[in-house]
């Protein structure tokens, strides 16, 4: 079983992400932190008391990997791209106890599992071997903390709240097959629209906002 996790927004840079999130919401994101093995770092937004939403973009302070870089990020120009055509909320991630079991069953469509950390916590991740988003954004990245308690933990609450959470896409029954397939449990509402993309709707201090 899977289960919403948080939504990631693929940026050119942070700060790039960050000023987008401020337009769409009217809010500041907390900050966030670094990931060492993918040469990362982020920012983060409590949603609920289970869902958080993260913008993640290359370190330019951290050294290169050696494997490719996690969400797509090694390819700049692509992720540039998605930015300008207004595809920033990229992708979402899906929680499980048993990494294990379910790349047993997905590994070709959701990667293979590398450990990855953000300052004291570490857990189990995805990631495609070419570092790409799993089946180009439609099916999640999966995270396995090994029980421990996640970032939302200590995230504060800043007054917004997650309303709904979907997928546009050219083939909805292809995409619902696909999350019946993985197990997915609150999973996207799926709509059928001429292009792929996301779209969340927020309830924030200011009032119900969409981010895309």
């Amino acid at each position: 079983m899977l289960k919403l996790d948080h939504l990631t927004i693929v940026a050119p840079s942070l700060e790039v992400g960050a000023a987008h999130v401020r337009d769409q919401l009217g809010i500041d994101m907390p900050v966030g932190g670094k990931h060492p093995e993918m040469g990362t770092h982020n920012l983060v937004l409590r949603l609920s008391d289970e869902v958080f939403i993260e913008v993640i973009a290359v370190d330019p302070a951290a050294n290169r990997p050696s494997h490719p870089r996690w969400f797509g990020l090694d390819d700049s120009e692509a992720v540039r791209l998605a930015w300008a055509d207004g595809r920033r909320l990229r992708g979402w991630v899906a929680e499980t106890d048993n990494l294990d079991a379910v790349l047993a069953r997905h590994g070709t469509l959701l990667g293979q599992k590398t450990r990855v950390s953000r300052g004291e916590r570490s857990w189990l991740f995805s990631v495609p071997p070419d570092g790409s988003l799993p089946v180009g954004g439609v099916a999640p990245s999966v995270v396995d903390r090994e029980g421990r308690l996640g970032a939302i933990s200590t995230l504060p609450k800043l007054g917004v709240n997650l309303l709904s959470f979907r997928v546009e896409h050219p083939d909805p029954d292809w995409v619902l097959a696909l999350y019946k397939s993985l197990d997915v449990v609150n999973q996207p509402e799926v709509r059928k629209a001429a292009q792929f993309r996301y779209r969340a709707t927020i309830d924030t201090p200011s009032g119900i906002k969409d981010l895309w």
